[in-house]
């Protein structure tokens, strides 16, 4: 059987209601520091192996540096920005911490942004995010 579309599912850590399915290989999560109001960006991709669907961060950037946000080593200050490639292995899920009380999170796809408010109301708690297997949208 063929592979289905692959995107990125979305879920309330405290809910039990069924994810929202986006889809969508390549995707940006940028937020503001609460404290420092420094954008950060991260680029990922979703991954078939022969595990399943996993998420590789790519790139990410850094508007400046602040308290207790210190580029990587090895991050590279390109137009304002420090530029890097994370370490990190690849996931099988993220957990996004959203709060009440700072900006949401942007959710980036093809250099156009929107609040993942958007896509998925936050609850002031944790978000999570995993590759999956989408249905396809009709129309398309």
């Amino acid at each position: 059987m063929a592979a289905g579309l692959a995107g990125v599912c979305l879920a309330l850590a405290a809910a039990t209601a069924a994810p929202v399915q986006v889809p969508a290989t390549r995707f940006t999560l940028a937020w503001t520091h609460s404290i420092e109001k420094t954008r950060w960006e991260e680029d990922y991709a979703i991954q078939r192996t022969a595990q399943g669907l996993r998420l590789l961060a790519l790139d990410a950037r850094i508007r400046g540096s602040g308290a207790g946000m210190e580029p990587p080593a090895g991050a590279v200050l390109r137009d304002g920005w420090y530029v890097y490639r994370p370490s990190t292995p690849s996931l099988e899920e993220l957990r996004l911490t959203r709060s009440p009380f700072t900006a949401d999170y942007d959710w980036c796809v093809d250099g156009r942004c929107r609040p993942l408010q958007d896509l998925l109301p936050a609850d002031g708690g944790v978000t999570r995010l995993w590759p999956c297997e989408v249905r396809a949208q009709p129309g398309r």
